[in-house]
């Protein structure tokens, strides 16, 4: 499985670089692999979320901190796609950018972290954790090539440092319920990327606003 992930993130590197090289191809097709690829991270994030749900102590959804404490919480973006289709090409691919961009640091310590977790699925989510990470790189890879098709506004970044820290917690309760709410805030970001993508590929598409 993981050879077969593996595989396949090169492959959409190498058509990702392809078609970028030739200016005939839409900006409609680099957005439907881009898509593609954010419907993936968002439904892995999904799916490690209810992982850990399956052996989640109630006392940590008590201790859970609020979303508007997510690292990326202040930036500005649409809250429905109605507001998403009022907000330029450019300016949705930036924002998403720098989406990604905020979650290098964050993933690392996902990654690390997962590899301790004490968690029955531990094993499991430590390499779903991985798959995270990858595909977040190759995503950020293929929307690198798009902004620079776009345009200097698709290339500005809104820099969202990780203020928290490395070390998730020493006992049992906190570092599940820490590592839970840096999951859901990451699943909660990949939602609001594939969200953009999508609009932006239809909008590329030339589809009725209805129809995004």
């Amino acid at each position: 499985m993981a050879r077969r992930n593996t595989d396949g993130s090169k492959l959409f590197m190498t058509v990702m670089c392809t078609v970028a090289a030739c200016s005939a191809v839409p900006i409609s097709d680099l957005l439907d692999r881009a898509s593609q690829r954010s419907d993936m991270l968002h439904s892995l994030s999904t799916t490690l979320t209810q992982d850990l749900d399956s052996h989640f102590p109630p006392i940590g959804r008590m201790l859970m901190p609020r979303p508007s404490m997510c690292h990326t919480s202040s930036l500005q973006t649409p809250i429905d796609k109605e507001q998403a289709l009022q907000v330029s090409e450019s300016d949705l691919l930036a924002l998403a950018r720098s989406l990604l961009q905020a979650w290098l640091d964050p993933l690392v310590v996902l990654s690390t972290s997962a590899r301790t977790l004490p968690h029955p699925a531990q094993s499991s989510i430590s390499n779903k954790i991985r798959e995270l990470q990858e595909h977040s790189k190759n995503l950020g890879d293929g929307l690198d090539i798009l902004s620079g098709k776009m345009g200097p506004a698709a290339q500005a970044i809104s820099l969202l440092p990780y203020g928290g820290d490395n070390d998730i917690g020493e006992d049992r309760i906190s570092r599940l319920t820490n590592f839970h709410f840096l999951l859901s805030c990451f699943r909660r970001d990949s939602h609001k990327i594939d969200s953009f993508l999508k609009v932006l590929r239809c909008r590329a598409a030339k589809m009725k606003p209805e129809m995004c």
